[in-house]
């Protein structure tokens, strides 16, 4: 594999939305993308060529989940995470700094040795510190790699967030002096902050001294309104580099999609797609449909006749409630395909959007449909 330097370009704007380009050793990534989220080395339900069939061109995994299982010397000795889950497409790896928040029962934030915490699994300690996350990500030979941060749960308590925002400063530092001059990987900062533009904007102020590959928001859809996610893109979308591109992680349904690109936003993962696919939801250009719903059980039409992708149209709303309704995995992995091949077409229609121009129009159409 030739490698390339890790780069972004930016073709054309629609006011805030951005139609561009992230260059990495193993392909291109268009953006606005959404990466479907392969947490434990892989999307549940699908192959990594069902995955591509999509039209995804990157995936996201994690390094708290490897870490703990199956480690990450075994991944290593496979060859690299690539290798280990027959992956040929760009692997973004997130810091762990997350899951350490909303996994683990008994934890402790240390300024210096990192989070010490007990794993969900079957309790063993573990020690993240921010160099320890960027080795591991390193060894797991991630394309772009998260630097480690603290990522608070929601909350209005200035002074928490504050001394939260700062740690994560900190570790920033700490993560990007580790990862070194990697040229060919691209290395993410993360704006934390709260729901406080001040802090929101003194974090990245201090990331953009520091001269990141790229830009995420972190500590966003933890439970606050659409409303207020909004707000702190608004609040920060002036500042944010144009040069860069810009993540917001964890996010999310197509609505805030949408509302993210229309404030600046070029990457999202999410598992609400696979979720949702595995528990009967189904994201369609019509709305959405609970295809376990008994209004279902005659209704011989297509899941969704505008998908043309993958033949998944060949199957009835009638057939796939009675997979459901029967706990056939076939119906899990019918719908967890749709609903990852609907996300990649709305990503698809709103980058021609934004080309053409027209993207407020399409925002307008879908906002309070999808």
């Amino acid at each position: 594999m030739a490698l390339k330097r890790f780069a972004f370009k930016v073709f054309n704007t629609d006011k805030y939305a951005r139609r561009g380009q992230i260059e990495t050793s193993r392909g291109n990534i268009q953006t606005p993308a959404f990466m479907p989220v392969g947490t434990q080395a892989t999307v549940k339900a699908c192959t990594i060529n069902d995955i591509k069939k999509t039209g995804s061109e990157i995936i996201l995994s994690n390094t708290y989940h490897l870490m703990i299982r199956p480690g990450v010397e075994r991944i290593q000795k496979a060859g690299g995470l690539h290798e280990f889950m027959n992956c040929d497409l760009p692997i973004l790896t997130d810091s762990g700094g997350f899951q350490v928040m909303s996994l683990s029962k008994l934890r402790k934030i240390d300024k210096e040795k990192g989070a010490i915490f007990n794993s969900h699994i079957d309790g063993k300690k573990f020690c993240l510190s921010p160099e320890e996350s960027i080795r591991i990500q390193l060894g797991l030979n991630s394309d772009i790699v998260m630097i480690m941060d603290e990522c608070p749960k929601n909350t209005k308590d200035y002074e928490l967030i504050k001394n939260s925002m700062e740690l994560s400063l900190d570790w920033a530092e700490r993560s990007k002096k580790t990862f070194g001059e990697n040229l060919h990987k691209g290395l993410f900062g993360i704006v934390q902050g709260g729901l406080f533009k001040d802090l929101r904007i003194a974090s990245l102020n201090g990331l953009k001294k520091m001269d990141f590959d790229g830009y995420a928001l972190g500590g966003l859809a933890v439970g606050e309104k659409q409303d207020e996610m909004f707000k702190v893109l608004d609040d920060i979308k002036k500042e944010l580099p144009q040069n860069k591109p810009h993540y917001l992680m964890g996010v999310g349904t197509p609505s805030d999609i949408l509302g993210a690109v229309k404030r600046g936003i070029d990457m999202f993962d999410c598992v609400l797609p696979t979720r949702s696919g595995r528990t009967g939801l189904a994201f369609t250009w019509q709305g959405r449909v609970n295809i376990k719903n008994n209004k279902y059980q005659n209704d011989n039409t297509p899941l969704d006749k505008d998908c043309n992708n993958l033949a998944l149209n060949r199957y009835s709303k009638n057939y796939l409630n009675h997979l459901f309704n029967t706990n056939e995995i076939l119906g899990a992995m019918i719908l967890t395909l749709h609903n990852l091949n609907f996300y990649q077409e709305l990503m698809c229609e709103i980058r021609k959007n934004i080309e053409s121009g027209t993207f407020d129009e399409f925002y307008n159409k879908y906002i309070d449909k999808l």
